[in-house]
């Protein structure tokens, strides 16, 4: 009974914990506090500092959709602190010179090529969350469009200006892999099996045309992103402070994580680094399972991390997204990222939930 009842209070919450909702377009629900922010802008003047140290002093304009998540608004204030300009592709009227229209469902006319041809650095992060409701076969379809749609259109805009952005950043995610349980995976490992592996495979076609165009594309396969403000870690907080976190499971799912810090020195990193293409892995060198990923949240809260959510009632409530998105993982490796020499501002768990929580 004591299994059931944690069970039920954690299924009660489960929407708001699922590691998906860490994706780059989940909304930023809230504001860091002033210590939580001076910490911040001490991590980013380190992380521009190590980046001009590698590649220079360099002032670039950036285009960034999907600038209201979490990973976006977190990076249009970081790239403005390191001296570069960001302008923002939004959906709404543009209300002043930082922000520009584009409807990523309209393919013929939804993006002006000639809005990119001032632009140094495309970082597209738009795309429909993954995880705000169960997989129908229409919410399938929505999720898979909202992602080839955006890129496709991006990607002919940018083939088609008539003065081309050096470099497309694109986000993708490490659901390219599927679930894979038994050994460790990286950027040299082939497609997964499963809705999220067709989904990312798709995705990153979608950015032909700017391949062929000759404009340097980068795939950023990002894990699970790491952030008090929102996201997955902020929904996991109140259950595991409630004394009902635990693992999900059996607990021996693959947990990549990486801080938000790191996703933002990796998005910098990319940008600047001129022979960089292709697919890299966004996640810290030291992926876990999902049971440590429980224990360690529950030691730097000092709460227990014992109470489990069965498969079972996983499989019950959220059906395939439930299997995909919390019960099957991979421990996947950041072998690009380590390869060109990128320095981890939070490379163990311990230290980037200190940081988080601190």
């Amino acid at each position: 009974m004591v299994h059931q009842s944690h069970s039920a209070s954690a299924c009660a919450t489960l929407a708001r914990m699922n590691p998906a909702s860490a994706d780059p377009s989940a909304p930023d629900t809230s504001a860091p506090p002033t210590a939580r922010g001076q910490r911040d802008e001490a991590t980013a003047r380190t992380t521009h500092a190590q980046i001009e140290a590698r590649f220079g002093v360099k002032s670039l304009r950036f285009a960034v959709t999907g600038a209201s998540g979490l990973v976006g608004a977190r990076l249009v204030s970081f790239l403005g602190h390191g001296g570069h300009e960001v302008v923002s592709f939004v959906r709404h009227p543009a209300r002043n010179p930082s922000e520009r229209q584009w409807n990523p469902s309209d393919l013929q006319q939804g993006l002006d090529p000639e809005d990119l041809r001032d632009i140094d650095v495309v970082v597209h992060l738009a795309g429909e969350s993954i995880a705000s409701s169960r997989w129908t076969k229409e919410r399938k379809q929505r999720i898979l469009e909202s992602r080839t749609h955006g890129t496709a259109l991006m990607a002919r805009a940018i083939a088609r200006c008539s003065r081309p952005p050096i470099a497309f950043l694109c986000a993708s995610a490490i659901g390219f892999y599927g679930p894979r349980d038994s050994e460790p995976v990286d950027e040299m490992s082939g497609v997964g099996e499963g809705f999220l592996a067709e989904v990312v495979l798709a995705w990153e076609d979608a950015a032909q045309a700017a391949r062929v165009a000759g404009v340097r594309t980068v795939h950023l396969r990002f894990g699970v992103v790491l952030s008090a403000s929102g996201g997955a870690l902020k929904e996991m907080l109140l259950p595991f402070r409630c004394g009902l976190g635990g693992p999900i499971g059996n607990g021996k799912q693959g947990f990549s994580w990486v801080s938000l810090d790191d996703v933002l020195g990796a998005v910098l990193f990319a940008a600047r680094h001129e022979s960089l293409a292709g697919a890299v892995n966004v996640v810290a060198p030291t992926a876990c399972s999902q049971r440590e990923f429980a224990r360690a949240l529950g030691h730097a809260l000092h709460r227990p991390s014992f109470a489990p959510l069965p498969a079972v009632i996983v499989r019950i409530i959220f059906g395939e997204m439930g299997q995909r998105l919390l019960l099957d993982g991979a421990f996947v490796r950041p072998r690009v990222l380590q390869r060109d020499g990128f320095c981890f501002t939070h490379a163990s768990l311990a230290a980037a939930l200190a940081h988080e929580l601190g």
